[in-house]
């Protein structure tokens, strides 16, 4: 039988809306390239593989408690079975804060599998880090950084610097800077025994993966003392050693030429000179 041109016509129109649904189908799924959102290609490895870095030898965690913004105490121990990321931050810190909304992201797609806690660095007014958790919706706990936190996580030279803990409490990553949203997330799943199309690259405990050229704020500065401040006053040190252009002509900041090369005979007199700006010595 020969159709009519008006059959025609209803025959295309019915293949564009079963096509339709199909190609919807698979966008939903994530089959599509270019969806938007979260880990669209890395959950469903539709995109080349995305590279992982692991210490070569998980190190051992102890057990620690800690109290929340809202005085309740939290303990580790209640995490055991899941991916447990670890993230030093600041309210004063540009990186952190722009890191924030893949991590509450993550945290919100994975809440079976992960728990994200932030040690806030925040040296001032606790109201404040509690107003700033409260602005950005934060969605997983924040605790007041202490000296016992820094001697389970050390060496916590920049902000962010982040902790990532497998199932089992043994510390299987460590990233100084700001993280790559589908590296971290690749990590988890990794860490979680979830499925992922990700390359695993080993490294050694005291491999610096990641440095301050990744956007990250330095919080201890070779040379300099910031002890003897008050936390107002290291806030504002810190934020301007970290902005402030060094006068060796490097293109770097103070804060980083000190770190990359302490015996740069400009930074470090810059350095104390913005410290005697910023926090003039009582008489």
């Amino acid at each position: 039988m020969i159709m009519g041109k008006r059959q025609w016509i209803a025959v295309g129109a019915m293949f564009a809306v079963a096509v339709s649904a199909v190609v919807a189908i698979l966008y939903a799924r994530g089959h599509v390239r270019g969806r938007n959102g979260p880990g669209a290609d890395v959950e469903h490895g539709s995109a080349e593989k995305v590279t992982v870095r692991m210490l070569r030898e998980p190190i051992a965690t102890p057990a620690f408690t800690m109290t929340g913004l809202d005085g309740r105490s939290i303990s580790s121990a209640d995490w055991r079975g899941k991916v447990v990321l670890v993230n030093f931050w600041a309210t004063w810190c540009p990186p952190c804060r722009a890191e924030i909304p893949d991590l509450i992201a993550l945290q919100e797609k994975y809440r079976e599998h992960l728990v994200i806690v932030g040690i806030a660095e925040d040296e001032g007014s606790v109201d404040g880090v509690k107003r700033f958790v409260a602005e950005h919706r934060i969605n997983y706990p924040i605790v007041m950084s202490t000296p016992e936190l820094r001697k389970i996580f050390p060496a916590v030279m920049a902000l962010p610097t982040t902790f990532i803990l497998d199932r089992d409490g043994n510390l299987a990553q460590k990233n100084v800077g700001m993280l790559n949203a589908k590296e971290t997330e690749a990590g988890t799943r990794l860490l979680a025994g979830l499925k992922v199309n990700a390359e695993v690259v080993k490294v050694e405990a005291n491999e610096k993966a990641v440095g301050l050229e990744n956007a990250a704020q330095a919080r201890e500065i070779p040379g300099v003392d910031l002890t003897k401040l008050s936390g107002d006053q290291r806030t504002s040190v810190l934020m301007a050693l970290n902005e402030e252009a060094c006068k060796c002509g490097c293109g770097l900041t103070v804060a980083k030429c000190r770190i990359d090369d302490p015996t740069c005979g400009f930074s470090l007199p810059q350095a104390k000179s913005i410290v005697e700006k910023l926090a003039p010595a009582r008489p």
